[in-house]
Parts: C-alpha cells; structure tokens; sequence
C-alpha cells in the first residue's frame, strides 16, 4: 500500500514559462506558520527583490503568489519539513526531486538563496554568481541569503547581477 506524502510546507509556485526561479533550503518557523514564503521580518529577500528591480513594489510575504506574473516563481528543497538548515533532519533535502521539477518547467534560471542551498542541490560547494551547470535548460545562479541570521555574508551584488542577467533578452 502506498503511503501519501504529506502536504508540502509552502506549495511551489512553478508553471512553465518562468524567467526566474528562486530556491531556498527550507521554509523557516515564520513561513511555516504563516504560509508565505520568506515571512520573518528580518529577512531581506522581498526588500531586495524590489531594491534590485525583480519587482515593481514592495512585495508583502503572503502576496507570493502574485509573482508569477511577473515572470518568477519560487521553491525549496525541503518540501516536508521547516526550520534553521541546522534543525532539519538528515536527507530533508530532496535535490532529485528539485531537478526533476525545474527539468520539467524549465525556468530560465533558477537561482538559489543561499550557498547552503547550492550546495545542497549541486552536491558541491559553488561561489556567488552564474554557475557552469545546468538543470536541463535551466541556467543555475547562486545567491547570498537574504536571511537576517546570514547578515554578516550580506551582499546585494550578486542580487543585483542576477537581476541584470534575467532582464538580459
């Protein structure tokens, strides 16, 4: 008999035809329990988004679903489980099924919010910036994290490259 996997924490927001999307390790306590994606005030991921023109406005956490008409969508890869990279238990990260997904609505890009999470889903260690690899089509891009507990790596420049890079026709 086959066991039903449990609702995901937060749902994907992929659909084919994304310029962008972004990919996070976990939803965090406050996204869980709010349900929207990057939910902890201290977190700089909608400020940047629209500090680094991705969007027009300042983006509330609970408007995400908005996004995809603005050509971005958003994922993680933890799908069952939510907390600090460091509460999740062992094999919480599902990088196959990531692949799988971006195979199959092959955004343009696909970028990740933190070197944790590339590291995750490339099973390597990868630099900020626009990565050799591929997910099929998909051109991979690594990001510092937005998170307010990575401040001391901060950086909007790789943000603002990959911003650049997505407007690039």
């Amino acid at each position: 008999m086959l066991r039903a996997m449990p609702d995901p924490i937060l749902p994907d927001l992929l659909q084919p035809g994304l310029a962008l999307v972004f990919c996070g390790t976990a939803a965090g306590r406050r996204s869980a329990e709010e349900g929207a994606y990057y939910a902890h005030p201290g977190n700089l991921f909608w400020r940047t988004l629209h500090a680094v023109e991705l969007t027009p406005r300042l983006f509330a956490p609970a408007e995400f679903p908005l996004l995809p008409a603005l050509g971005i969508g958003l994922t993680d890869l933890a799908k069952h489980h939510m907390g600090n990279d460091d509460e999740l238990p062992r094999g919480a990260f599902d990088a196959g099924a990531l692949r799988e997904r971006i195979e199959r609505h092959a955004p343009r890009v696909l970028a990740f919010t933190s070197k944790a999470a590339a590291r995750a889903a490339l099973g390597h260690a990868a630099g900020y910036g626009l990565q050799p690899e591929r997910f099929g089509q998909t051109q991979l891009f690594v990001l510092p994290s937005p998170s307010g507990q990575a401040r001391g790596h901060w950086d909007l420049g790789p943000w603002r490259e990959l911003a650049a890079f997505v407007r690039q026709p």
